[in-house]
């Protein structure tokens, strides 16, 4: 069973889904695939990731501890495996995250994993930009990108 839960973040709202034992979404978008016939309601690993965010938003928090199951093909999975060792408050590039994944010249494919990323946050895909330093491409937008980062730079100095 999945259940599923609205937060609203001052980055704007995420919607969490999670089954018995991780959380399987975490997206920016009213619509999602790992989501489709769940059941509206909190269980304990949402309240937890809840309470993690919170912490998170409130500068409290680098790194989540709440279990996590992201549904993906192996290369999806090896890509948000190396997001996940971007520090708090760094950014790495597309081609950085190829390299990291062991494919050096697969940075759009990186991008594309990036962009089916399912849990956002807790997976960082907004810590990746692009190899000119500049914010390119995020599910959530932009603004929300921009936000994400700005909260951790200013958290980290």
């Amino acid at each position: 069973m999945i259940y599923v839960c609205r937060y609203e973040t001052a980055a704007g709202p995420l919607l969490m889904g999670a089954n018995e034992t991780a959380i399987v979404a975490l997206e920016f978008r009213e619509n999602s695939k790992a989501v489709k016939g769940a059941m509206l309601k909190e269980n304990p690993v949402l309240k937890q990731a809840r309470a993690e965010l919170d912490q998170y938003f409130a500068g409290e928090r680098r790194d989540f501890s709440v279990p996590i199951d992201p549904q993906g093909t192996q290369f999806q999975r090896r890509v948000w495996k190396a997001l996940q060792t971007i520090p708090y408050g760094e950014t790495r590039s597309y081609k950085d995250i190829a390299i990291a994944a062991g494919c050096p010249k697969g940075f759009r494919a990186v991008g594309l994993a990036n962009n089916r990323n399912p849990i956002s946050i807790i997976i960082p895909c907004h810590r990746v930009i692009g190899s000119n330093n500049k914010l390119v491409g995020y599910g959530g937008g932009l603004a929300v990108k921009e936000f994400l980062l700005n909260l951790e730079r200013k958290q980290s100095s």
